[in-house]
């Protein structure tokens, strides 16, 4: 079985999207991984990255997106028409090894999430309503991938910003997390907020089941040369060093490289459409450095 890795930070903009594919996509082109990237943000940034807007219309259309799979969970139909084996899109950019459960603009309805949840209370006759939520968001995303999970080296999955349903199923299910951020003060806000809500999070479940996620590294993203000796930077590296041991903080740095943005209007990553740029070098880089924090991790283990 391989990892389950979430990307996440509770603060948007910090290009957690952009880490997200193009670590999926070194991942599967450099080192032979069979890797999936599940969206699960509505902006679909990942989905996007990956396939085109109109590809993404046809499989909407034939409800071949992440949504359909929640839906299944929440009102489950007697003969689903898809499985996930089918919602997935394999070989997404033409590249053996790489695949895309694609997200959605409308993901799932909460209030009708909490209705259900509620008849469930009232039918067990459970009258900590939060033990039953806390129940459905860890089971929520294990469901889904499940069937498939023992097909891929690594699932990456995309998270939203902020601390939403999927996001805490993310985190329950995951393995790992990376916490992308920007070398900016407000930055360590969005990384201590995080931290915060993990640990409340582990605490939630730890009656009923361990949550034994862990953290595989901070990465800083947007990197700018200007940066690097400015006091700003000074100051947000000195206030994450002092929060997290040596080994948390990535020492790879993906600076700012216009190929990077500019790779968002083909569709495809980065490191797939400018592969000898900056950017994509930094992400090989990067990705060479988590696979030796993860056997270190398995070593240790």
């Amino acid at each position: 079985m391989g990892y389950v890795i979430a990307t996440a930070n509770m603060k948007g903009g910090v290009g957690k999207t952009t880490l997200s594919v193009n670590l999926a996509t070194c991942l599967a082109k450099e080192h032979g991984k069979r890797v999936l990237v599940l969206d699960l943000d509505t902006q679909i940034s990942a989905t996007l990255s990956l396939m085109s807007p109109v590809d993404f219309a046809r499989r909407r259309k034939q409800r071949k997106t992440f949504r359909y799979l929640i839906d299944q969970i929440i009102n489950p139909e007697p003969q689903p028409k898809h499985t996930v084996s089918e919602v997935i899109e394999p070989q997404v950019c033409k590249l053996e090894g790489l695949d895309l459960l694609p997200g959605d603009i409308d993901l799932y309805d909460e209030f009708v999430i909490s209705e259900m949840l509620h008849r469930q209370a009232v039918n067990l006759a459970e009258k900590d309503f939060e033990t039953i939520w806390n129940r459905f968001e860890r089971v929520l995303l294990a469901k889904i991938i499940e069937p498939v999970r023992q097909e891929y080296d690594f699932i990456i999955l995309d998270c939203a910003p902020g601390y939403n349903l999927l996001t805490r199923s993310a985190l329950a299910t995951s393995n790992f997390y990376i916490l992308p951020a920007k070398p900016e003060p407000l930055s360590v806000v969005g990384i201590q907020l995080l931290e915060r809500r993990i640990a409340q999070l582990k605490d939630s479940h730890e009656q009923e089941a361990k949550i034994d996620i862990q953290m595989l590294g901070i990465v800083f993203t947007m990197s700018n040369a200007n940066l690097l000796t400015g006091r700003y930077y000074k100051q947000v590296m000195q206030r994450v060093h002092q929060d997290f041991d040596q080994e948390k903080i990535c020492q790879t740095q993906i600076p700012v490289d216009v190929n990077v943005a500019k790779a968002v209007d083909s569709f495809v990553p980065a490191v797939l459409n400018a592969p000898q740029s900056a950017g994509s070098k930094a992400f090989s880089q990067l990705t060479q450095e988590l696979m030796k924090k993860l056997r270190m991790h398995a070593a240790i283990s």
